[in-house]
C-alpha cells in the first residue's frame, strides 16, 4: 500500500493570525482619521495646501459712558472735579481730554476706567467751559487697543462765586478799605474761588462813619462795587462792577502772584448843609477839606446817596435844560468826574461858591477840580448828604 502521509500538508490554524491582521488595519485606520483630523483643526490649509490667516476677534470699540460735569450742566461749583469714565480698562498713555478755556492741571487715571483732573486752579466762575475727549490714534487707547471713534464733547457753565469770597480776594488785593487776612491755607488750588475763614479789618483807623456804614460782609454793597470797577479799570476791562468771567480770571491770576493794587483808596464826600463843601479822603485821612462847591438849584437838586464815578473825562461837553425852561450848551467844562446819570463833580466859573446853583452837578473852582479830578478815577464813591434846596 502506497504512503499518502507525506503529500496531506499539515492542518494550519488561522484564528492568530486573522486577529493580528484587523488589529493592524484599525490601528492604521484612526492613525489616518487622527492626522487628517489635525491637519482639518489646525485651520492653516485648504484642501489644495493654501495658507489661511488664523481668525482674530476684533477689540470692541471704546466709548464715554460718563462724564463730570454732564453735558449742559449749569451752576458748577469752581471747585468740581471733572472726570471722564470710559467703557473699558483704558492705558495710562495716549492722548488726553482737554479742557477750553484751559484750566491748569493734570489728568490722572483713577481705577481702570476713569481719568480724573487734577486742578491746580478752579473752574473760573461764570465761565463756559468744554471738556473735550480726542478719537482715534490721538486719543485714549484702552488696554485691548480700542480707541474712541468720534470725539466726545461736553460743554458746561460755573456757577458764580460768592460775594464773600469777591470781597475777600479784593480786599487781600487792597481794592477795598478793608482787609482780609485768611486763619489758614487753601486746603487745595482747586478752592481759590470758593470762601474761605478768616477776618475782615479796616485797614485805617478813624475811617468816616459815611464810608463805613456802606459795607456789609457777604452782602453785594457800593464799596463792593466801586472796587470791581476800580479793578476794571486797571486791568483794562469793561467798567461795569459786575463780577463776570473776566474779572474772575484776573483777580485769580493777581492772587495767585500777589499782585496788589498799589493806588490810594479815595472816597468823597459832598455835604449839602450851607456852607456846601466837599472834602477827599485818600486811604482814611482828609487830604482835600472843605472844598466850596455848589449843588444843584431849587427843581435841580443834586440827589443824595453814594454812587461809584462811571466817566472820568479831563474835558466834557453840557448840554441840557435849566429849571426855568431854558436851555444850555457848555463845550468844554474841565476835570468832570460822572457819579450819577448827568451829575460829575467839575470845575466851573461862578461868581461865588457855597449855596445851590447848579443844574445838578457838583461846582467847584476850576483849580480846586484840577486837584480833585487826579483823585477821582473810576469806581470811586461819592457820597451827597444834606437838606434838600
Amino acid at each position: 500500500m502506497a504512503d499518502y502521509s507525506i503529500l496531506v500538508p499539515p492542518p494550519r490554524r488561522r484564528g492568530p493570525l486573522l486577529i493580528g491582521l484587523v488589529v493592524a488595519v484599525l490601528v492604521a485606520s484612526v492613525g489616518v482619521v487622527a492626522f487628517m483630523a489635525g491637519r482639518h483643526n489646525t485651520g492653516n490649509h485648504h484642501a489644495g495646501g493654501a495658507v489661511v490667516p488664523p481668525t482674530t476677534v476684533p477689540a470692541k470699540a471704546l466709548t464715554v459712558v460718563s462724564t463730570v460735569p454732564a453735558a449742559g450742566a449749569t451752576e458748577v461749583p469752581s471747585d468740581q472735579v471733572v472726570s471722564v469714565k470710559f467703557s473699558s480698562a483704558v492705558s495710562g498713555g495716549g492722548g488726553m481730554p482737554t479742557l477750553t478755556p484751559p484750566i491748569a492741571g493734570t489728568w490722572k487715571r483713577v481705577g481702570s476706567t476713569t481719568f480724573v483732573f487734577s486742578a491746580g486752579a478752579p473752574l473760573i466762575p461764570t465761565s463756559s467751559e468744554t471738556l473735550t475727549v480726542p478719537a482715534g490714534e490721538t486719543g485714549p487707547r484702552s488696554t485691548s487697543g480700542a480707541v474712541l471713534t468720534t470725539p466726545v464733547s461736553a460743554s458746561f457753565t460755573v456757577a458764580q462765586a460768592s460775594t464773600e469770597r469777591l470781597q475777600q480776594l479784593l480786599g487781600q488785593l487792597n481794592y477795598l478799605p478793608l482787609s482780609f487776612t485768611p486763619t489758614s491755607s487753601l486746603s487745595s488750588p482747586n478752592e481759590a474761588a470758593t470762601a474761605q475763614s478768616g477776618n475782615f479789618a479796616w485797614r485805617w483807623p478813624g475811617t468816616t462813619a459815611s464810608l463805613t456804614s456802606l459795607w456789609t460782609e457777604g452782602s453785594e454793597n457800593l464799596i463792593t462795587k466801586g472796587a470791581v470797577m476800580n479793578f476794571e479799570n486797571q486791568h483794562g476791562l469793561k467798567v461795569d462792577g459786575l463780577a463776570g468771567s473776566r474779572v474772575w480770571s484776573a483777580l485769580l491770576a493777581d492772587t495767585a502772584t500777589a499782585r496788589v493794587n498799589v493806588d490810594a483808596y479815595n472816597y468823597v464826600f459832598v455835604s449839602k448843609q450851607i456852607p456846601e463843601n466837599l472834602t477827599l479822603f485818600s486811604n482814611g485821612a482828609p487830604v482835600l477839606a472843605n472844598i466850596a462847591v455848589n449843588t444843584g438849584a431849587p427843581g435841580a437838586d443834586t440827589t443824595d446817596g453814594t454812587y461809584p464815578v462811571f466817566e472820568h473825562v479831563t474835558s466834557s461837553r453840557m448840554q441840557g435844560t435849566n429849571p426855568d425852561g431854558s436851555t444850555y450848551d457848555d463845550p468844554n467844562v474841565p476835570w468832570a468826574s460822572y457819579f450819577n446819570g448827568g451829575d460829575a463833580l467839575h470845575g466851573f466859573v461862578r461868581a461865588t461858591y457855597g449855596t445851590p446853583q447848579s443844574n445838578g452837578c457838583v461846582e467847584m473852582p476850576i483849580a480846586d477840580a484840577a486837584r480833585v479830578w487826579p483823585l477821582t478815577p473810576l469806581g470811586t464813591l461819592v457820597t451827597v448828604a444834606g437838606p434838600s434846596s
